[in-house]
Formats: structure tokens, sequence, C-alpha cells
């Protein structure tokens, strides 16, 4: 049984978190694992928060214990795929995916990270496979179909990457911001279509 005591101070490092104070946040997740070290919560929002923090180490202290106490927590394993992959660590991080996509097949957040996991290794028509599967449930994913249009612009699939692109910003205009920032976009930025859709 939850004790109502340790749900509102985890609670209140919540909405620090939220707020971005993430310092204060973690005093109050440290509380509860002063009196329980085991709480899971606590452990996965504390490395969540380091985390974000940047001290990646530390994190990963956090999320092996909660993985100790509950080895299958899909929240927890993505916080470490997400930390994995924030170092560079493309090969453990892709493992976790794949051990998630094991058992859960179309649990799209673990897709989601395999699928930019995979662009960032150069995997360039694997990640396109992982964007599909994700547009299957979700035709219309601003930030995927944004994604699969990186990949074609560096499969020079140019004329396909530019229909996903347009498409992608019918769905929100921020996508016209990050295609001008795009390094991926760098390779067409003298194409004329390219130069209209980013106007």
């Amino acid at each position: 049984m939850e004790d109502p005591k340790t749900n509102s101070i985890l609670d209140e490092g919540n909405r620090l978190f939220l707020q971005g104070k993430l310092r204060e946040a973690i005093t109050y997740y440290d509380k509860i694992l002063d009196e329980n070290p085991r709480h899971l919560s606590s452990l996965n929002n504390k490395g969540y928060a380091l985390s974000k923090l940047k001290d990646y180490d530390n994190a990963m202290k956090y999320y092996d214990a909660a993985l100790e106490i509950s080895p299958d927590d899909l929240s927890v394993l993505i916080n470490k795929v997400s930390s994995f992959r924030k170092q560079g660590n493309f090969d453990d991080a892709l493992s976790i995916c794949d051990e998630i996509l094991m058992n859960n097949p179309k649990y799209n957040i673990a897709l989601y990270h395999k699928e930019r996991i995979l662009f960032s290794m150069g995997n360039f028509d694997e990640s396109v496979a992982c964007c599909d599967k994700i547009l299957d449930d979700y035709p219309h994913n601003g930030d995927v179909l944004f994604d699969k249009s990186c990949n074609f612009v560096m499969l020079s699939r140019n004329d396909e990457a530019l229909d996903l692109l347009e498409y992608a910003i019918s769905q929100g205009i921020q996508y016209k911001i990050k295609a001008k920032k795009s390094k991926s976009f760098e390779k067409i930025s003298d194409n004329l279509r390219f130069k209209k859709l980013v106007l």
C-alpha cells in the first residue's frame, strides 16, 4: 500500500521537476529514498533528473537500482535508453530497445528511440523501417514524419524526403524551423522546393 505522506513528497518532487528545478526535485526524491531505498518511482525520477543535469553515470546507478527491483519496468528502461543515446552509446541503447520490442513489438516509444539511434548510426534504411511501424499507428506524427524525411535525404531520395517534410510541416509549423536548422537538410539547402517549404 502506498503511503500518502510518501505520495505527497513524490508529487512535490515531480512538480519541481516539471518546473525545471531539478536539484530541488532531487532533494524530495532523496527524502523518500532515505526512508525507503527501494522506492521505484523515486529511483527512476532521480535518475531522470540526474540525466537532465547531464550526470549520466549517477543517473545510470539509479536506473540500475530500479531495474534490480523491477527488471521489466518500461519507464526505467526507456530512460536508460535515452541516457545511453545522449552519451552516444548507441550499441547499448539499441540493445535495450530490441529487448523491449521483443516482448512489446508495437511499443512506439521504444521504436521512436530506435529509429533515432539507427539514424545516428547511419543505418538509414533500418531507421525508415522503424518510422514506418510507428506511422502505421500514428500516420500524422510530425516528429516521425520529419525523422523519416531526414533519412530519405541521407539516402538521396530527395523528392520523397520533400513530400514527407511538406506533410510534417502541415502537422506543425515548428518543422519548418527544425528543417532550416537540421544538418540533414544542408545537403539540399539549394533545392528550390526545399527553400519554398521553409520560407
